[in-house]
């Protein structure tokens, strides 16, 4: 059994070879997509919420207005795969 979710049996959960490196190799857009559809619900449920646009952080509303929060430092670009060494 599965102390998550007692009378689920493991073999239920468990995914397959192929179906995990599937998953793995679209991390990146199952990620992308969530973060899409979890700042539109905000949105519609009449919150603001914060992006990042070229080194600027801003407030962006329901009624489509945006706010800058904070300047940072422009994001690096990273190739998917690259292995960077932060210090």
């Amino acid at each position: 059994m599965n102390s998550l979710n007692p009378g689920r049996k493991e073999a239920a959960m468990s995914l397959s070879e192929q179906s995990m490196q599937f998953l793995e190799e679209h991390i990146s857009e199952l990620a992308q997509s969530a973060v899409t559809q979890a700042c539109w619900q905000a949105l519609a449920a009449g919150n603001s919420v914060l992006q990042s646009d070229n080194g600027a952080i801003y407030e962006v509303f329901p009624d489509g207005t945006r706010t800058l929060v904070k300047t940072v430092t422009p994001p690096t670009a990273v190739t998917p795969g690259e292995t960077r060494v932060l210090r």
